[in-house]
């Protein structure tokens, strides 16, 4: 007979059990529900709603479980439902009749509230952590290529010259940003539902700070009934890791074009490359495409976790069941992506003069004509004109800017002179875009070094 069987005449259907249970996805909150069982046992101790010794007795019980399930001795029931259930029927085995006071003033219900928010603390921590490592891989490399030249696109065409390390550094701010929402949803999430109850609390005087204060949290929820049928702070990490799984799929883009034939600005490594099973010359970038595919795995647990919650009236609700295995799946994948992404970067060949020569093609430095016209006191729009008639000549004869004559550009405009070659050599287009932003190499330097700085005292960010 269930823990919660009282009320019924017969047990439920073997299918049943199946369909209900959910031991196969959320055991792994072992350890949380084991944790949140001590701090609670003790605070009932302490509040003389069971007897001190009775608490130290199921408190000894919990811990000696713990090692049970963590050496391998433990086999959960599904018969037991979930987790918590499990606990308890192992409690009860162990201690006899005692282990059954452990439930006194809690409901299951804030206690899955609790199991997941201590689960989601540690991950977000976990997933920080790995962040970290991916931001550190960027800036060395972007350290490293502070002056290599390559062309910037809009629309996936030629646009203007930049630097590898400008392009690295506009990945490593959207990594940024992603640490900081994780930031704030860890401090969504870091409020305690214990005693909130099935969804009314109870008549035992029980001190909710104690054990806030015993598990870490800095606060207690203020509204049982939504303590109890939030899921905002799933929802919240799964938004956060959908947005961060975008950010790793656009550069896992560049890098399958970066990796391609037709640009070859990078070469991945073979540890991280995978070949055909027909075409013996192929090296494909599985690692880049496969984190890409992921990536609307992840969008899916999002939107059937919001679909899920989005006509739930309140308090609980078992369709709330279905929170745990989109949490568990995107984190997972996230940290399963992470890391094997990271060494993808890290071991990446760059291939510095493909780069720079795939810059000198495009006319990525008609800008920096126009602007040149500008400087000597030409209306930008009558600048940008004429650098469309040179550029339109140049398409003509199959010429760069560079390779016309000064005649030339003379006879579209007498205001050109010998300067107009420096003006737009790719190095000057660079150095002279050396404002906040851009991609000079002394504002690349400023740059690393204030990330320098938000890296090595990222704990204060946290």
């Amino acid at each position: 007979m269930k823990l919660w069987g009282g009320r019924f005449s017969k047990d439920t259907a073997r299918m049943m059990d199946d369909f209900h249970s959910s031991i196969s996805f959320d055991q792994r909150l072992y350890r949380q529900d084991i944790k949140g069982s001590i701090a609670h046992v003790m605070m009932l101790g302490k509040q003389k709603i069971i007897p001190q010794e009775e608490a130290e007795l199921i408190k000894t019980a919990l811990e000696d479980i713990l090692k049970d399930i963590e050496d391998g001795k433990i086999e959960f029931d599904i018969e037991a439902e979930d987790i918590h259930l499990n606990i308890e029927k192992l409690l009860i085995e162990y201690i006899g009749d005692v282990g059954k006071k452990l439930h006194t003033g809690r409901s299951r219900n804030d206690q899955v509230a609790l199991d997941l928010r201590m689960y989601i603390k540690e991950e977000i921590q976990t997933i920080q952590s790995m962040l970290q490592k991916l931001q550190e891989v960027l800036l060395n490399l972007a350290k490293d290529h502070i002056e290599t030249i390559m062309p910037g696109y809009t629309h996936l065409q030629p646009a203007q010259p930049i630097t590898l390390a400008h392009h690295l550094m506009a990945y490593f701010e959207m990594l940024k940003r992603d640490r900081g929402r994780l930031k704030n949803t860890h401090r969504n999430t870091d409020i305690l539902p214990l005693g909130a109850g099935a969804l009314a609390t109870t008549t035992y005087p029980l001190d909710r700070q104690s054990v806030a204060a015993a598990l870490g949290f800095p606060e207690i929820t203020l509204n049982s009934l939504d303590a109890v049928s939030d899921r905002d702070f799933c929802i919240e990490l799964l938004s956060d890791l959908s947005i961060l799984m975008m950010h790793l799929s656009r550069f896992c883009e560049e890098i399958i074009l970066w990796n391609s034939h037709e640009f070859q600005f990078i070469e991945l490594d073979d540890a991280y490359s995978t070949g055909s099973s027909i075409m013996p010359q192929k090296k494909n970038p599985d690692v880049a495409e496969l984190v890409r595919g992921k990536t609307g795995r992840v969008y899916g647990n999002l939107l059937a976790l919001l679909t899920t919650m989005k006509s739930l009236p309140l308090a609980y609700n078992k369709d709330m069941q279905e929170d745990k295995e989109a949490v568990f799946d995107t984190i997972d994948t996230i940290k399963m992506c992470l890391p094997i992404f990271t060494r993808m970067i890290k071991t990446m060949k760059v291939k510095t003069d493909n780069m720079y020569q795939a810059a000198t093609g495009g006319f990525i430095n008609a800008t920096d004509a126009a602007d040149y016209l500008v400087k000597k006191n030409i209306p930008f729009r009558d600048a940008h004109k004429i650098i469309g008639k040179l550029v339109f000549h140049c398409i003509e004869n199959n010429k760069t800017l560079e390779e016309l004559s000064l005649e030339e550009y003379q006879s579209i405009s007498p205001v050109f002179d010998e300067s107009i070659y420096t003006a737009i050599s790719l190095e000057e287009c660079v150095h002279q875009r050396n404002i906040i932003g851009g991609p000079s190499k002394q504002m690349m330097e400023d740059v690393i070094q204030q990330n320098e700085f938000y890296l090595d005292n990222q704990a204060s960010y946290e």
